[in-house]
């Protein structure tokens, strides 16, 4: 959630804001409809969260210090104090765009880590920093912005004033929680494809196939609050520790704001960010401006700022994202669910086994949606995050298989 002006919900700006919402999914359709949205090119990008620890490699609140030193053109805040998070430059995605991005990357950690080791500190990448304990995870630890407090209370309110977690590993972690800093404990290296909206609903599939046995590859977040959990113990940790749902909707089956989705998409994005509307009330609002429809009607671009600023309230592994750049609108898909870490060199590594995996299931196998089970998808993507390489997963013609042989073989 990038923007900072934003502010909780009465009843009056409530009914604003999801006026100006409904707006922006119709302005979006408007815009499909017309072909206004950028086609032709495909670039990748990638957002980079650090943790920053002391000379005893436990949580040091130095981000506001580091910030001051960082260029705010790539660095930014993130939910607790001992977190940072750099941007990386959107990329044309061809030959070479790869290395740039893991050149672009180094630079940027060699930025962070100097600014860090002025301070008496250092940055880490790591899914989870081991050294987290309890006392961390409490409001004096998190970043001092009116958003992210905004975004606690409207979040607790709406879970009725507790979050509880309850993971099973080795060891087992049941806890509860008057606030939302548990999140801040997962760091990730989250990678944006940006595709042709004709293209959107086939690569967006083809991503929600493929996490899975990246995911198994990438894991390294296996300890949180000292107990040994799932082997990427932050997809557990995200989903929970924003989990709020009431009693009654976890009794049903409720989805949570942290999901990885219950079907394919059939034809367009719109399905996601109109399901998402559907199913999910507006918990933040902004300053909104100019209708959407008016910016529109009168031939200019419209930020959509009420569907993105809703959008950012609502955590899929894989996140269909709206953006403007160079004056032109585009559509992205945010893999959310690879940890960061543990160096620059594995998250490329990472990113091209996802892309490569995304063009070669498709060649080898066509329509993916012909040949796999949307519900083996999502159960793949559990098992990757709960076990790794050592993984069962349903495949194509009915295999199971390890998530080793699969990836191997």
């Amino acid at each position: 959630m990038g923007d900072h002006n934003v502010g909780a919900l009465d009843q009056d700006s409530l009914r604003d804001f999801t006026r100006a919402l409904l707006d922006d999914v119709q302005a979006l359709e408007q815009m499909l409809d017309a072909g206004m949205i950028e086609s032709g090119i495909q670039r990748i990008g990638a957002e980079q969260e650090f943790c920053i620890v002391d000379k005893s490699w436990r949580p040091a609140p130095l981000a506001e210090a580091m910030l001051e030193r960082l260029d705010p053109k790539f660095f930014t805040t993130e939910l607790a104090k001992f977190n940072v998070e750099a941007n990386l430059s959107p990329l044309r995605f061809e030959a070479g765009s790869l290395l740039a991005m893991e050149r672009e990357l180094e630079g940027c950690v060699a930025q962070a880590r100097a600014a860090a080791r002025e301070l008496g500190g250092e940055v880490v990448l790591s899914g989870i920093l081991p050294t987290i304990s309890e006392e961390h995870i409490h409001l004096d630890w998190m970043t001092p912005q009116t958003r992210y407090y905004e975004l606690n209370d409207a979040l607790v309110n709406i879970a009725g004033g507790e979050f509880r977690t309850l993971i099973k590993g080795v060891d087992q972690l049941q806890t509860t929680a008057d606030n939302v800093m548990l999140e801040a404990c997962n760091t990730s290296f989250q990678i944006h494809f940006q595709v042709a909206p004709e293209e959107f609903a086939r690569l967006y599939n083809l991503a929600q196939a493929v996490t899975a046995p990246v995911l198994a590859a990438a894991v390294n977040s296996p300890v949180l609050l000292q107990k040994r959990l799932w082997q990427e113990t932050r997809v557990a940790l995200f989903q929970q520790s924003l989990d709020s749902r009431t009693d009654t909707q976890r009794k049903r089956g409720t989805r949570t704001r942290v999901s990885f989705g219950d079907s394919w998409v059939k034809e367009s994005v719109l399905e996601i960010y109109k399901e998402d509307v559907a199913r999910f009330r507006s918990i933040l609002g902004s300053e909104l401006g100019e209708s959407s429809l008016a910016v529109l009607e009168r031939g200019e671009v419209p930020d959509l700022r009420a569907l993105c600023l809703h959008n950012g309230t609502v955590y899929r592994w894989n996140r269909a994202c709206y953006g403007v750049g160079g004056g032109k609108p585009h559509l992205r898909i945010e893999a959310r669910a690879l940890p960061s870490g543990p160096t620059p060199l594995d998250e490329v590594a990472n990113a091209a086994f996802l892309f490569g995996l995304m063009a070669g299931i498709e060649k080898h196998h066509g329509d993916v949606t012909q040949v796999l089970l949307f519900d083996h998808v999502k159960e793949n993507f559990v098992n990757a995050a709960r076990y790794g390489l050592k993984a069962q997963f349903h495949w194509v013609e009915g295999e199971v298989l390890t998530a080793k042989d699969l990836i191997l073989n």
